[in-house]
């Protein structure tokens, strides 16, 4: 059950003779989508922040999870590796994190845990193949600092979601919704209405993030 959502609706310039209409919003805010991934479609599972020392277990069972699904999983060769409370070092995390960039084969790059490192590794990256051929980050917590750059710099769509390391707190339905977006089908919330909700529509940006990042 989601209990909280985060909706951080575009910055929209209004005439003062009139409110912009949403239709028009829309077309203007929009932002690249990667493609969505089919069975036979490779991803690789990369840590770009904290440790994962004596956490094989977690990765095994995101790759299974993964394979499952038809995808076929590669893992970051560093991802066991220790700097200090780091997943390697900043040098090896982003070695891993960029390989998985250039690389054409490989359709999403799934975060293994957040904590803290990814914004060290930020600008030791090279984005040009990936604004040539986008595709999902997908990852949250310290990962935000990755979404945010590419969702503002690139206007290119992230996935804020669940990691291998939150699996055993995971419910069956929150790791089936990431199934479903990263399938391209249809994902639908239904919350229950407070007293002062108003009827309407709007448009926006709806953005996952972790505050503090």
């Amino acid at each position: 059950r989601i209990k909280y959502i985060f909706v951080v609706l575009s910055l929209v310039s209004f005439l003062s003779f009139g409110q912009t209409r949403i239709d028009s919003i829309s077309k203007t805010m929009g932002l690249i989508q990667p493609k969505y991934l089919k069975k036979g479609d490779s991803i690789m599972i990369v840590a770009s922040a904290g440790i994962l020392i004596n956490r094989n277990e977690i990765i095994d069972e995101a790759q299974k999870l993964a394979e499952s699904w038809g995808l076929k999983v590669f893992i970051g060769d560093h991802v066991f590796n220790q700097n200090n409370h780091f997943a390697g070092t900043d040098e090896e995390r982003a070695s891993d994190f960029q390989k998985a960039l250039d690389n054409p084969s490989i359709k999403a790059i799934w975060c293994a845990r957040g904590g803290y490192g990814s914004g060290r590794i930020l600008d030791k990256l090279d984005y040009t193949k990936f604004k040539v051929s986008p595709k999902w980050i997908i990852g949250y917590s310290d990962v935000t600092v990755l979404h945010n750059h590419i969702n503002q710099n690139f206007r290119i769509e992230t996935l804020h979601a669940t990691m291998p390391i939150n699996f055993k707190s995971n419910s069956a339905g929150s790791l089936e919704s990431l199934k479903i977006a990263l399938f391209g089908k249809e994902l639908n919330y239904e919350f229950e209405p407070h007293q002062l909700n108003r009827n309407g529509s709007s448009a926006g940006e709806v953005v996952g993030g972790n505050l503090s990042i």
